[in-house]
């Protein structure tokens, strides 16, 4: 099975002329980061993630975690490939210099952890949930808690996870239950907690675990949630690990997929209680995690590209190798030739690029929107990043689940047979449109919160943004594209209009168009980003025929093939309730 290469020129390209890295850098946060320090750090971790991590994945796959006596053992290799990971810098490179951090944007670090997925997701999970708990610490803990944990998180040292839900609670977090008791200058936790991601290894000598929990007299539901630092190893006081904490993992999960990612059922205070911190104040705590998982949910989505991506190339390989069948009127050769699959190859390839773009923007949203200077652009750019998140989240993740199985039917038969590695890429992508809240989560997230609240402003916005693209694909080679994309923007402007009109009438209505309003946004948010692509690539077709052409091409195809999907969602959309609330439930 060939091993994972980084496509270093798309995902630049994606940075430099559809996320716009070069705003994102003029900011004073982002001063040193300039291209010459940003195409070193793209280059080295193209080669990490295609020598130390990518010839992990199968064997992460075919030898995954296990746990014995409340002790979860990683895969072999995986804790050697971690050392290499921490002693190069990798951990932190969006993380604040003050504790340790690279400092770079939060777009540049998006492309990285793309590529560590892509290499070996079940990997790439361990730091990306250390960068969400430090993300949450940073934002919300004291001083004190900042200048214990961070430094030592963002070297590497030690590693983070969120604990969230419950075997009761499920996505409903005001069902949470675990029990956080004062006692002195700590609480002590009690409780249990599942689908703990890497909640126990043997990689680093200390696991810094954020746990939701409730105070004795907390109000009930989720304004009466707090969150806690509870540590692997308690701290002593210069800074070193010292006695075992009360928390400990009784079991992982027997996975469809990323076999060697420890999903962990945790316990919290089975003998004397588990010693934890507050973060922040009490009864806050959903809110101070939600900036943990608004970070999560973007790289969960940046985990559905990479996913395509692999998908992709293995896919391309087998394709490029693979002899069988005569095509008539074609040249004979491999299957690459076959025009059925050219589509499922293109399908996948646009797919794949569309979905890049959408991530890589949203993350760039981000970085304007937390560090800009002028309240009024921060302003702005916050409501496009929380309008882009769920897309970006939902739309990838929907989108990975297609790639990867076309990638199993071009290696037609051998797609079925583990041998051949597309089947893996396939289970590991299953979990990405559910964990860090499901499809349906986030498109109700995109319905109610980022829609109907603020009366479709930012998506109005974000509208615009397309429109004032489309007027501008006037050459001949973009007027394929451009009355879809104008197609795609009226349709959405229209099914926005009819949801504000008719939601308050109906209380079933936003959960039954949310699905099909996200999956549409995506696709035309994708379409609008394809088309830059093609505007771009015909102004800068002699400096690289070979990859502009393909990008065009691309965009083109996106166009014809993939954009027509929108106009599918939005009549499925406009069709209302009737059916889908139409049985009882007894009639299932």
């Amino acid at each position: 099975m060939a091993e994972y290469v980084a496509p270093l020129k798309d995902m630049q390209f994606v940075l430099s002329e559809l996320a716009g890295l070069e705003q994102v850098t003029s900011l004073p946060r982002f001063v040193d980061a300039t291209p010459d320090v940003i195409a070193p750090v793209l280059d080295e971790a193209a080669k990490f993630a295609g020598e130390v991590l990518s010839p992990l994945n199968i064997v992460g796959d075919q030898k995954g975690a296990v746990c014995e006596n409340n002790q979860v053992q990683e895969t072999e290799g995986f804790a050697e490939a971690y050392r290499q990971f921490a002693e190069g810098g990798w951990v932190s490179l969006s993380g604040d210099p003050e504790f340790g951090g690279m400092g770079l944007p939060d777009c540049v670090a998006s492309a990285v952890a793309e590529m560590w997925s892509a290499a070996n997701s079940s990997f790439a999970l361990c730091p990306m949930l250390g960068v969400g708990a430090m993300n949450a610490i940073e934002s919300h803990a004291s001083e004190e808690l900042k200048n214990t944990y961070l430094p030592k998180m963002m070297s590497g040292e030690w590693t983070g996870t969120m604990n969230l839900t419950e075997p009761q609670a499920g996505s409903d977090l005001a069902a949470v239950r675990t029990k956080a008791v004062p006692n002195g200058d700590h609480y002590l936790i009690s409780g249990t907690k599942i689908f703990i991601t890497w909640g126990d290894h043997q990689m680093t000598d200390n696991i810094v675990h954020l746990v939701l929990a409730r105070t004795p007299d907390a109000p009930e539901g989720v304004k009466g949630i707090s969150l806690f630092i509870v540590p692997k190893f308690l701290i002593n006081a210069d800074g070193s690990p010292g006695d075992r904490n009360d928390a400990y993992a009784v079991s992982v999960e027997h996975k469809l997929g990323i076999h060697a990612s420890p999903t962990c059922v945790m316990s919290y205070g089975d003998s004397e209680g588990a010693v934890g911190y507050l973060v922040g104040e009490e009864n806050k705590g959903l809110a101070y995690m939600f900036t943990m998982m608004n970070h999560a949910r973007l790289n969960v989505g940046v985990q559905g590209v990479s996913l395509s991506e692999r998908a992709y190339q293995h896919a391309v390989n087998y394709a490029k190798e693979r002899v069988q069948g005569i095509t008539p009127g074609l040249p004979a050769g491999t299957i690459i030739e076959h025009p059925d699959i050219r589509r499922m190859l293109m399908t996948m390839r646009a797919l794949t690029e569309a979905s890049r773009a959408v991530c890589y923007l949203n993350a760039a949203n981000l970085d304007l929107g937390h560090f800009h200077e002028d309240e009024s652009e921060a302003a702005k750019a916050n409501v496009m990043a929380d309008l882009l998140t769920p897309i970006a989240k939902g739309w990838s993740t929907e989108v990975v689940q297609e790639v990867a199985s076309l990638g199993v039917q071009i290696h037609g038969g051998m797609g079925f047979i583990e041998e051949t590695g597309a089947a893996q890429h396939m289970r590991d992508a299953r979990i990405t449109s559910i964990y860090e809240g499901t499809t349906g989560i986030q498109a109700n997230d995109l319905v109610g919160r980022k829609f109907i609240r603020d009366g479709g402003a930012g998506f109005s916005a974000l509208l615009a943004e397309m429109q004032a693209t489309c007027d501008t694909l006037d050459s001949p080679e973009l007027l394929n594209i451009k009355p879809v994309l104008q197609q795609g923007i009226s349709d959405l402007q229209k099914l926005g209009s009819w949801i504000l009109e008719n939601y308050r009438s109906d209380a079933a209505l936003p959960g039954a168009v949310s699905f099909n309003l996200l999956m549409a946004a995506g696709t035309t948010t994708g379409g609008w980003l394809m088309a830059k692509a093609a505007q771009v690539s015909e102004q800068k077709m002699s400096a690289d025929e070979q990859f502009y052409s393909a990008k065009l091409t691309t965009a083109k195809f996106f166009a014809e093939h993939i954009m027509p999907r929108s106009q599918a969602y939005i009549d499925a959309a406009m069709a209302g309730t009737e059916s889908i609330m139409g049985l009882a439930s007894d009639q299932f």
